[in-house]
């Protein structure tokens, strides 16, 4: 064998010596995360927070959720919302928010949402129970509907909706990823919020009912798919902070929230604020709706009237 062959010989073997060790390093670093992990620690991106068919985002608006420029001492987040957009419609005075895309699911999962939102602690607030039917309207891609599911347990059941097909997708793989077999993911419309009848114990509804874009139907619906006992649960970005880095049409007041939730057959029962920017309002389902569509009375910040027994104040 000639020295020449020889060499070409030597340089085979070390270009795939070489190739080998970088296809093992690629896969570590690059293994996709279990969605099940979203439960305690959610990652910044899940692999099931991208759709296949999705193309880059590069047109952004930094001021739709600034977490940087109005919050001290925080990191920015490296994944960002995609760019806002105004819908021209307006509700009892409010305008109606633009609805997300299913292409900013990522930043859904951001790890910034943990000690912003602490939903561990939201959920725990709501006392949900072992074999209840929860339904999450405005699911996404399903980070409060994998919590959800394992406070039901496997004789509960979560219903998760969303008006994006994508977003339900992305949802069902998450499901699956985490092997839940208690949450049916459905695809609703802004006309039909696609719950079961009077078989719903809560619905929970996470800075989603400022984007619906028929309130009046949406609530309908949400009334009666609720048992006669069962608790409707906004969570809304507080718009009586101004420190709350979030647009305005993302926000929503106490006393706005009660103007157009208790006319559809609600009552204010209880609002929880220790989160550090969100409300928590647990509405009543009333079994008598109020003739008036009148606006309903508030001691002018939106807090509960002394005299209701949702004093506004956390119950132990």
């Amino acid at each position: 064998m000639s020295p020449l062959t020889q060499d070409y010989i030597r340089f085979r073997s070390w270009t795939a010596w070489v190739s080998a060790v970088l296809l093992t390093w690629s896969i570590t670093l690059l293994a996709p995360l279990n969605a099940s992990a979203l439960l305690d620690d959610p990652p910044a991106a899940s692999p099931t927070t991208q759709p296949p068919d999705a193309k880059p985002d590069h047109d952004h608006d930094d001021d739709d959720h600034d977490h940087d420029a109005k919050t001290k001492g925080r990191k920015p987040s490296s994944i960002r919302r995609p760019a806002h957009r105004h819908t021209g419609k307006t509700y009892m005075g409010r305008e109606i928010a633009d609805v997300m895309s299913y292409l900013g699911a990522p930043w859904l999962f951001r790890p910034e949402r943990i000690a912003e939102e602490r939903p561990d602690e939201m959920l725990a607030a709501l006392k949900i129970k072992p074999g209840m039917v929860v339904a999450d309207v405005g699911a996404g891609a399903g980070f409060h509907t994998l919590r959800l599911a394992r406070l039901v347990g496997p004789t509960g059941t979560v219903i998760a909706t969303d008006v994006q097909p994508q977003m339900i997708q992305l949802l069902r793989n998450n499901v699956r990823q985490a092997r839940l077999t208690n949450v049916k993911p459905v695809v609703c419309t802004h006309d039909d919020a696609k719950l079961p009848k009077g078989a719903v114990d809560l619905v929970l509804m996470v800075d989603v009912y400022h984007e619906a874009a028929n309130p009046e139907a949406l609530l309908k619906d949400i009334k009666a798919a609720l048992k006669p006992d069962g608790r409707l649960v906004l969570v809304e970005f507080r718009a009586e902070d101004p420190n709350v880095p979030i647009k305005e049409e993302h926000k929503m007041t106490v006393a706005q929230m009660r103007k157009e939730i208790e006319p559809q057959g609600f009552r204010l029962a209880e609002k929880l604020d220790f989160l550090p920017w969100q409300h928590i309002l647990i509405f009543e389902n009333l079994a008598n709706p109020p003739a008036s569509t009148g606006v309903p009375k508030t001691d002018g910040d939106g807090r509960v009237p002394s005299d209701n027994s949702g004093s506004g104040r956390r119950r132990n």
